[in-house]
């Protein structure tokens, strides 16, 4: 029997890299899913190549843009009112140093990496609350939010959104967990636009010998969204092959 089953979980940025392969791995444990991403057409593809489609909802819309998400959750109040998990994991990478940075750059990075997290957060944590309903919310920091990024405005973003899942789990108590994940390098298309002296410097730290893949990372998200984490809130999960050790 699967770890999410009568679960249904909304997942942002799921078009692609973590995102996709987590929709594939809850549906695969028994949730239905609500897939969001800014790119409609990875959506559809997303429908047409899962088995699981029946349980697969996808709706487009930019996280960063208040009314848009408002709207999502309209829809949500009015289809899907057995909505029980959000995971936050859209975002953006632009992988400049702070000095090349534009200021509409810096607004976009900020908007989607931590508003778009907020946005969802607030409007999930409203919905259940008025229910006084269970649920689980998951955010997808970075270990660049702990220790630092070679593109200062994103490490910025991850780290704020430690911040924000302590506070959310303070403020959801005790109707909703809210848990982050900090991974470290993972082999999605991001890793491309990350500069080689940081990829040596991170696999230099590590202790563990083979890559960090989004299937890793889905494994503990949906651990994070399923009973067997009942007593975890306001925690931060490192997946970084030991490369930081605190």
């Amino acid at each position: 029997m699967g770890a999410l089953i009568k679960q249904k979980v909304i997942i942002t940025g799921a078009g692609s890299g973590i995102g996709k392969t987590l929709v594939h791995q809850c549906l695969n444990e028994g949730a239905a899913v609500i897939a969001c991403d800014i790119n409609e057409q990875s959506l559809i593809e997303l429908k047409e190549e899962n088995e699981y489609r029946d349980a697969l909802f996808t709706y487009p819309l930019d996280v960063s843009k208040y009314q848009m998400v408002s709207d999502f959750f309209e829809y949500v109040n009015a289809e899907h009112t057995d909505i029980t998990r959000l995971v936050n994991n859209a975002g953006i990478y632009l992988g400049k140093n702070i000095l090349e940075y534009q200021t509409d750059e810096i607004d976009k990075v900020l908007d989607i990496n931590i508003k778009g997290y907020v946005y969802f957060s607030q409007l999930f944590g409203k919905e259940l609350l008025d229910r006084q309903s269970k649920g689980v919310i998951v955010n997808i920091s970075s270990v660049s939010g702990m220790e630092g990024s070679s593109d200062a405005v994103y490490g910025l973003s991850k780290a704020a959104i430690l911040g924000l899942t302590k506070s959310c789990a303070m403020n959801f108590a005790p109707y909703i967990r809210v848990n982050a994940v900090a991974p470290t390098m993972v082999d999605t298309a991001m890793m491309g636009t990350i500069p080689d002296w940081r990829k040596k410097e991170y696999l230099s730290h590590q202790l563990v010998d083979h890559p960090v893949m989004p299937e890793d990372i889905a494994d503990t998200i949906v651990f994070l969204l399923s009973d067997k984490a009942k007593h975890y809130t306001g925690a931060t999960f490192d997946i970084n092959n030991g490369g930081y050790l605190r």
